[in-house]
């Protein structure tokens, strides 16, 4: 079976078998908007230090949010308590930001990245998730993004080429379609062993699924365990 890297070299589409592939992958489905994915990338690094290959894939979690975005008021409540601990937590600076991006363009271009520059996604990805969520900019305006693009290495007029002509959102509609086929609906989404954690669940539960998978392989099922 194809390995996923091998798909990013040869731009081969991805497929379901390519997600059951490896038991040491985990599949992640992310949007840039999300506070959730934000506090997500905590989640990331505890797979990583157990060894295993996270693959981030883009998920446009509010397809209808407008080309122009869209105002968004205050954030107050035990959901936004969490995040904002969950965030202090992982070191992660939080400003809510006071618009709501279309972050199709920008899922977009990292996922041209992921594909095409793999060295340069790990910074990208960062730098625009820092970009909504502590900055404060605007993730629907191309600048932005290919600032942050070309401060992580990428080649600009590669990218812009890709976002022209489609090239960078038929990307976005391939990850997306592999999502949905296993069950994705929203996002932060991950899919480890062969099942699917649908949600951002305590750091304690994601311990658990990396022990659990590393201690019995591809049968582990991490759904059956205490969250």
């Amino acid at each position: 079976m194809a390995d996923i890297r091998d798909a990013v070299q040869s731009n081969e589409k991805l497929t379901v078998d390519d997600a059951s592939s490896a038991a040491r992958r985990v599949y992640h489905w992310y949007d840039l908007l999300c506070p959730f994915c934000y506090v997500g990338q905590q989640r990331d690094t505890i797979f990583e230090k157990h060894g295993f290959d996270v693959v981030s894939l883009p998920f446009l979690a509010h397809p209808d949010i407008p080309a122009g975005g869209r105002a968004v008021g205050e954030r107050s409540g035990p959901m936004y308590e969490r995040i904002e601990e969950e965030d202090r937590a992982a070191g992660l600076p939080l400003t809510w930001p006071d618009r709501l991006p279309n972050t199709r363009m920008a899922l977009a271009a990292a996922e041209w990245t992921r594909r095409h520059a793999p060295r340069s996604f790990p910074a990208l990805e960062k730098a625009l998730f820092g970009a909504h969520f502590a900055l404060g900019e605007d993730l629907g305006d191309r600048r932005v993004v290919e600032k942050h693009a070309a401060e992580a290495g990428v080649d600009i007029a590669a990218m812009r080429a890709a976002l022209d002509n489609g090239a960078g959102f038929a990307l976005v509609d391939e990850a997306e379609a592999l999502g949905r086929k296993l069950g994705v609906r929203g996002t932060p989404a991950w899919w480890v062993a062969g099942r699917l954690i649908p949600g951002l669940f305590p750091r304690e539960y994601f311990e658990q699924v990396a022990q659990a998978v590393s201690a019995g392989g591809p049968g582990a099922h991490p759904a059956t365990m205490g969250r």
